[in-house]
Formats: C-alpha cells, sequence, structure tokens
C-alpha cells in the first residue's frame, strides 16, 4: 500500500511540474477574462470601422453585405442543387424543401477532394473542376433532365452588390488559385458550367459558408441570427439593421453581414497579443500578413502552432533531452487531428506517446505530459478567442434591439467545433421567454386528482409506502444490489457531530443549476458555532452537458475564484464534495458516479470517480492544493446539518430540484419516482395537462399558444404563484393543486417508509425522530411541506416525527461530515 501511494504522489508531483513547467513557457497564451474582455471591445469598434462607408476601405473586418434580407419563415418549397467550396473538401448536394405543413428539408450529398493542382492552380481548372463534380453529382443523381436553380457556397471574402454576384477580394485557408482575385467568382462557375451542354442550371445565389449556417439553422430555429464556423478557417456572421449599413441603400429592415472576422489583427489591433509563435507560424504561410485571427484559431493552423512551441521547447532543452528529430523540423507533420487526440480526456497521454514515437522523439512520461498540456493551452487560446468575438457579435444584436438581455441562436458549423474533444462552446446571451396565459374562470376542472392517480389517492398511496418498504430491504441485500431500483448506497459516514468539531473548511456544493463554493469555520465548546462564506456561480447548459474534463475544469476555477475572493489561496484546507448525484461509494472519499440526473450529461464521467476528476482537475490548473477529505450526498448532508442541533435526526430529505429516484412497480410499467415528486419536472406535468385539456376545448377557448408548446415554458415556481393567487383561472389552479399535492402525498408516503423501518431496526413500539429537510419545493410551496406531513403521520402513525429545516445542509453539512470524518480518523490514529 505505502508503495502504491509513493507510486501516485511521483506521478501526481511529475505531472505538476511538467505542467508548471509549460505554463512558465507559455504564459502568453493564456489570457485572462480581463483581455479577453479588451478583445471583445477591439473587435466590436472593428465592426464599426467595416460597417461606415468612410472608413471600410482601410478596415481590416470588411462587414460585407450579403443580400440576405431575411431568414426563412416555413413556406419555403421546391428542389435545389448546392456547391460548397472552402474547406478541406467541395460538397455537392440535393435539397428538398416542402410546406406540407411539417416544415421538412431532406439533403443529399457527395464529397470531393480538393487537390492541390486545383487550390494553387488557375482559375479556369478550379471552376472547370467545380462544374465536373456537379456534372458529376447530377448524373449520380439522375438529375440531368431537370432544370434546377443552384446556391454557390464560396468561403471566401467577396465584395456583393446583389445576391447572384461576387468579386473575390482575395484568397484565405490554403487557397491560391491565379487570375480570380478581382473577378466575378459567379460569372466564372457559369461559363464553365455552359461547357456541360447535358446540365440546365440556373446560379441564383452567391452564399458566403456562416451564411448558409445561419440559414439552415435559422430554417428550425427563427430565434437564430448568428451563423458561425469554426473549422479549416473561422469566420462570422449576423443579421444587421439596415440603418447601420452605409455601404448600401436603405434603411428599413435587416441585412446579413459577412463579417469576415478572420481578418481581425490583419492591421495591428492584435500585434500584442501574437505570440512569437504566431508571427513564426504567419512568415511560413501562403499569405504572410493576412487573416490573422484566424491563424490563432482555425484547425488548418493549429497543429502547425503545436509543432513551433514543441520545437523550440526542444531546442532550449525543456523536452526530448534536447533532441530535435527530422520530423520535429518539418512543416505540417502535426496536424489538428493529431492535437485533438492528444487532448483525449482518458487515452490522450497514450495518444501523445504514439504520436510522438512516430515523430521519432522517444518521448518520457514527462514529455508526454508537457506535450498534452501544450495542446490544451493552444486550443484553449483559439475557443476563447473566438468567444470574445462572437460575444463583441451578440452585444451588438442586443444593443440595437435596445435590451436589457436576449435570448438568441447561434447557428455553428466546422470540423473544429464538431470533433475537437473538449467541445469548447462559446456562450450565448439567454433570457426566458414570457408565459402569458389568458385566465377563464367559468369552465369545472374534470382533471381531479383520481385522474392523475388512476384510482382512489387513499388506496394508491399506502401501496406506494408498502412498495418502497419492500424496496429499501432489497436494495440493503448484496445479491440483489445489481437489479435494486432503490440502490440504498453506503455512504460511510459513520459518525454525527458531537459538538467537538472545531477548524475550518472548505465545502463545494454541485447538484442543481448553480454551484457554490463556502468556507465553513466551526467552533467548539460553550462558544460553539458555525460561519459561512460563501460565493455562487452559474454552471452553463454547455458545461453541464459537455465533457467531463470541461465540467470539472469550470469547477476548479470556481475555487480559485472563491480562494481569491477570500484571500486564502495558499492554504490547504480540508475540504467536502456535495455531489448530489448518484455515487457507488467504496469509502468516504472515493465515489463513483452511478448515472448523471438533473439535466447534467457531461461525457466521461458515468463510472469515473468524481473525486479523482476533481483533483485531477486541481492538479491541471496547478495554483493550489485541498485535502479531499470526504465525498457527500445532500441528502446526508441536511442530516448532518440538522443533527448538529438535534441529536434525534437520523433522517435526511431533499424536496426541491430532485428526490431520490425509486420506480414505482405497478404491473409491467415503470414510473419513476423523482419525475412524480421533484420540482424540476412539476411545472412540465402541468403543461402536458394544460395542452390536453385545451386539445378537449376546455381551456384557451381551444388554442394552444406557442409558448405553452414549448418545453420546459411552465416551471414549478409557477405552481406556488398561481396556487397562492386568487385572480388565476380555477382551472388552471385546480391543475396544479392535484400535480403538487400528488408530488407531496408520493414524497410523504416514501418518508414513511423510511422512518417506519428506524422504528422496526431499534424494536420500539412507538419512535421519536427528527427529519432534516431542505429543498425550494419544501420550503416555498405554499402546502407541500403541510400535505406531507400529514401523508407521514397517516401511514406512520406509530412514530412521532419532528420536520427541522436545514441550515445550509449542502455547504454546511459537507464541512460537518469532514469535520466528523476526521475527528474519527483522529481517534483511529491514536
Amino acid at each position: 500500500m505505502f508503495a502504491v501511494h509513493l507510486l501516485a504522489f511521483h506521478f501526481t508531483k511529475l505531472k505538476e511540474d511538467q505542467i508548471t513547467k509549460v505554463d512558465r513557457f507559455l504564459h502568453q497564451l493564456r489570457l485572462s477574462d480581463d483581455v479577453l474582455q479588451d478583445v471583445a471591445a477591439r473587435f466590436q469598434a472593428e465592426m464599426l470601422k467595416g460597417l461606415a462607408r468612410d472608413t471600410n476601405p482601410t478596415a481590416a473586418v470588411k462587414m460585407l453585405p450579403s443580400f440576405v434580407r431575411s431568414l426563412p419563415d416555413g413556406s419555403e418549397k421546391g428542389e435545389f442543387l448546392a456547391v460548397d467550396l472552402g474547406g478541406s473538401q467541395l460538397r455537392a448536394h440535393q435539397v428538398r424543401v416542402s410546406d406540407d405543413g411539417k416544415q421538412s428539408s431532406q439533403l443529399e450529398s457527395k464529397f470531393y477532394p480538393t487537390p492541390k493542382e486545383v487550390t494553387q492552380g488557375n482559375g479556369a481548372e478550379l471552376f472547370d473542376y467545380i462544374a465536373d463534380c456537379l456534372s458529376d453529382f447530377m448524373d449520380t443523381r439522375n438529375l440531368k433532365q431537370k432544370k434546377l436553380p443552384l446556391g454557390f457556397t464560396f468561403s471566401f471574402p467577396c465584395k456583393q452588390t446583389k445576391l447572384d454576384e461576387g468579386v473575390l477580394l482575395e484568397w484565405t485557408k490554403h487557397f491560391r488559385v491565379r487570375g480570380v482575385q478581382g473577378t466575378d467568382v459567379v460569372s466564372s462557375l457559369h461559363r464553365a458550367l455552359q461547357k456541360h451542354q447535358d446540365i440546365d442550371v440556373d446560379v441564383l445565389a452567391l452564399v458566403n459558408d456562416t451564411v448558409g449556417t445561419m440559414m439552415t439553422c435559422g430554417y428550425d430555429d427563427p430565434r437564430c441570427e448568428v451563423g458561425l464556423i469554426i473549422g479549416t478557417g473561422t469566420n462570422a456572421c449576423y443579421m444587421e439593421e439596415m440603418r447601420h449599413i452605409s455601404l448600401v441603400e436603405g434603411d428599413e429592415g435587416r441585412m446579413c453581414i459577412n463579417t469576415e472576422w478572420g481578418a481581425f489583427g490583419d492591421d495591428g489591433a492584435l500585434d500584442d497579443l501574437r505570440t512569437e509563435f504566431d508571427r513564426e507560424l504567419d512568415l511560413g504561410s501562403l499569405n504572410p500578413g493576412k487573416q490573422l485571427f484566424e491563424k490563432m484559431i482555425s484547425s488548418l493552423y493549429l497543429g502547425e502552432l503545436v509543432r513551433l512551441i514543441l520545437l523550440k521547447m526542444t531546442k532550449e532543452g525543456l523536452l526530448f533531452n534536447g533532441k530535435v528529430s527530422a520530423a520535429l523540423l518539418t512543416k505540417g507533420k502535426i496536424e489538428m487531428k493529431h492535437v485533438s487526440a492528444m487532448e483525449k480526456y482518458k487515452e490522450g497521454l497514450s495518444n501523445t506517446r504514439e504520436i510522438l514515437t512516430e515523430l521519432k522523439l522517444f518521448p518520457s512520461e514527462e514529455d508526454c505530459v508537457a506535450v498534452q498540456h501544450v495542446c490544451t493551452i493552444v486550443s484553449f487560446r483559439s475557443a476563447n478567442l473566438c468567444a470574445a468575438a462572437l460575444a463583441a457579435i451578440l452585444t451588438r444584436l442586443r444593443d440595437n434591439k435596445k435590451l436589457l438581455r436576449m435570448r438568441t441562436t447561434v447557428g455553428i458549423d466546422g470540423g473544429l467545433y464538431k470533433t475537437h474533444p473538449r467541445r469548447l462552446h462559446p456562450s450565448t446571451t439567454r433570457v426566458p421567454a414570457g408565459l402569458a396565459l389568458s385566465p377563464r374562470a367559468q369552465l369545472q376542472h374534470p382533471a381531479s386528482p383520481k385522474c392523475l392517480w388512476g384510482e382512489t389517492p387513499h388506496i394508491q398511496i399506502a401501496k406506494v409506502s408498502v412498495g418502497m418498504r419492500a424496496e429499501l430491504e432489497y436494495g440493503l441485500k448484496r445479491e440483489a444490489q445489481g437489479q435494486a431500483t432503490v440502490k440504498m448506497l453506503p455512504t460511510y459516514v459513520c459518525g454525527m457531530p458531537d459538538g467537538t468539531e472545531k477548524g475550518k473548511f472548505l465545502a463545494l456544493d454541485l447538484g442543481g443549476t448553480n454551484f457554490r463554493v463556502l468556507l465553513v469555520k466551526i467552533k467548539s465548546g460553550r462558544r460553539r458555532s458555525v460561519q459561512m462564506y460563501n460565493k455562487i456561480f452559474a454552471i452553463p447548459l454547455e458545461i453541464m452537458q459537455g465533457t467531463g474534463e470541461e465540467l470539472f475544469d469550470h469547477i476548479v476555477q470556481c475555487i480559485a475564484d472563491f480562494l481569491d475572493y477570500m484571500g486564502i489561496k495558499g492554504a490547504r484546507l480540508p475540504l467536502g464534495f456535495t455531489f448530489s448525484f448518484p455515487c457507488r461509494q467504496t469509502s468516504i472519499d472515493k465515489g463513483t458516479l452511478v448515472g448523471w440526473t438533473k439535466g447534467f450529461k457531461a461525457t466521461d464521467c458515468e463510472g469515473e470517480d468524481v473525486v479523482d476528476m476533481l483533483r485531477e482537475a486541481i492538479r491541471r490548473r496547478n495554483e493550489f492544493d485541498l485535502d479531499i477529505v470526504a465525498v457527500v450526498n445532500d441528502t446526508v448532508g441536511t442530516m448532518m446539518t440538522c443533527g448538529y442541533e438535534d441529536p434525534n435526526c437520523e433522517i435526511g430529505l431533499i424536496a426541491g430540484t430532485v428526490v431520490a429516484k425509486w420506480p414505482l412497480r405497478e404491473g409491467s410499467t415503470y414510473v419513476e419516482y423523482e419525475k412524480m415528486t421533484s420540482g424540476m419536472y412539476l411545472g412540465e406535468i402541468v403543461r402536458e395537462i394544460l395542452i390536453d385539456l385545451t386539445k378537449q376545448g376546455l381551456l384557451f377557448r381551444g388554442h394552444i399558444s406557442e409558448s405553452l408548446r414549448k418545453r420546459g415554458i411552465f416551471e414549478t415556481k409557477f405552481l406556488s404563484q398561481i396556487e397562492s393567487t386568487c385572480e388565476d383561472s380555477i382551472i388552471v389552479k385546480e391543475v396544479c393543486a392535484a400535480v403538487s399535492t400528488r408530488a407531496a402525498r408520493l414524497c410523504g408516503a416514501g418518508l414513511a417508509a423510511v422512518v417506519e423501518k428506524r422504528r422496526q431496526n431499534r424494536g420500539v413500539e412507538r419512535l421519536q425522530i427528527t427529519v432534516g429537510v431542505d429543498g425550494t419545493l419544501y420550503k416555498l410551496h405554499p402546502h407541500f411541506s403541510r400535505i406531507l406531513q400529514e401523508t407521514v403521520k397517516e401511514l406512520a402513525p406509530q412514530c412521532d416525527v419532528t420536520f427541522m429545516l436545514s441550515e445550509d445542509g449542502s455547504g454546511k453539512g459537507a464541512a460537518l461530515i469532514t469535520a466528523v470524518a476526521k475527528r474519527l480518523h483522529n481517534v483511529g490514529q491514536k
């Protein structure tokens, strides 16, 4: 055991040393939030220069009008062709759009290579090749007998004067075709198509790929007003007010602007952020001094950037014992696919060793750790720069609409965005849409509690309690654990607070839409007290549903911010981690995630030890160290918090975002207990009932509003508000009451089974016990707590149950569990 601990310590220290070394070497690539906000401000200034007629000629960001004036409205129909040139492949598409009431589209595609002789030859050869590929595609799809309109996606900066005309300003990415710059590319394609007498195609629109992306997403989501490409190159477009575009005539309406943001910085605006590696990469490119922002972001360049960094580090003796291989000296030997492979969460280090060995570099373990971190820094800078510019566009959209907050959608395409293992999402700004329901009080509500239960509620609730008791026993058996629906997971919390706990502790609380970090100071003796200081951080949806590494890196970022805020970054404090998801524990500081709940879907976490993932993220950041003593479920924290005040407390209950998950068996049908009782789902149940009643003509004059159709629009907080407001519709109020009552009764039935089990375990005729309770549903709903308590009294009449509201069980409770664990550990050592 001692040898194993030494080995683990050695690897941890090794990794920290390598990460620190790389961080020092690449400090210029690590961009702070303040720097990124400054980048966003600079880009906003560049946008204004590009939009104005007087300053556009000298602007780096050209802000090119696309002459696309509106988004799809669902009335579009027909059959179309499209050709897409701009990345590593040429693509031909057949698109069928229908407006038969379903607003659907069908896409058939074929991909063609873009060899160097085409991308760096002459213009006639390029457009002949495009025409040949289109002819081949039409032949394979049996389309040559049809006359079809064509949209030409041409992903290079063009000055357009109308939708079907565009003069190429300059080539970007790896394209360098002679004789095309300064000419109309639509005319060139038309001449090439005329050589094919067997096809009849009319080129109706020249489109940048960002505009095409925005229109594609806008077909499905009318809120989409931005298109973004993060692939071989990078660019963005958005819908701008005509009154702000002095490059074209007219003030009414909007037009899509192709920003051509890849050229941001070509005028020196980013010189202070460009490193020696950026400058060396630029000098060796096909277009020195051009597309400087793109060269810091897109997949065409990131692999080469990594190679240049590794080359210098090797020459300075920081990698591979200072031995440079011929492959490392060769331009293009490291590509984006290699960078992505090296950054993968689980197999990243083994991929790194394999790739470096192929480059004849023969890396040590230290080298692999360092190279992987180089890749991470380069990728993070790319994503952060992209997000900063996108934030500038979103801010402009919001300002144009004169809104404090705005909900919008960004359509995104590109291989880097889609395939990078970290799925680094740029942020979007969102506000909830409003909910407008027409009050109508004259109808009788047919959805009584009996309709929800399927039979008399009193009979059904007794069955629930009996069923829960059986499931509790089943879950405790070793041989049945794998099949049990109520998992009865051991927590390894073996003692309650006894008043002697003291010291400073950190607590983390992850389990809902927000994440908290707390400093908890516990005093013992006559001046026994608990003081807490905390800070709340948001968990964005893209983090909740990204990768596990992203989630835990975000958690550690929040911890770092809190430690800075409290001025305690140098202290190595014991930490309790409230992780409110099902975990299978093998010790108090080991917890393997069984499965995500509550909207979390982070990949590469299920089946992994969450404490190890947290420790690994702390090591990656390498700014502080913590003693992670315990991983805690929020129910245990709630019990410990109340147990600190009341020694009779032996049960913890959460009635909020989530309640313990337990399927009810009823024949062959399984209904998830959590989804019938927790605050996360009750609003959605009400919405489904309201839709059903409206379809029957019993509500809202039979008209289902667009708001009511949207999943998640009816939040559980509305149940509390409607049930305590007399002015709302009687029908809606009755529906809310029925759903809430069923939830409280089900929760009470499950709790009654637990307290009855405690009575029988003790072998007493009558039991006095305290239940620690937390959760917004229990605290804020006007009737939930009363109905729950009445149900417990009804189903467990031999138990006198006191309900005690927990004072921050997730935070204070985690600290108390940590304190108790430290106390018991010290006793064991003595």
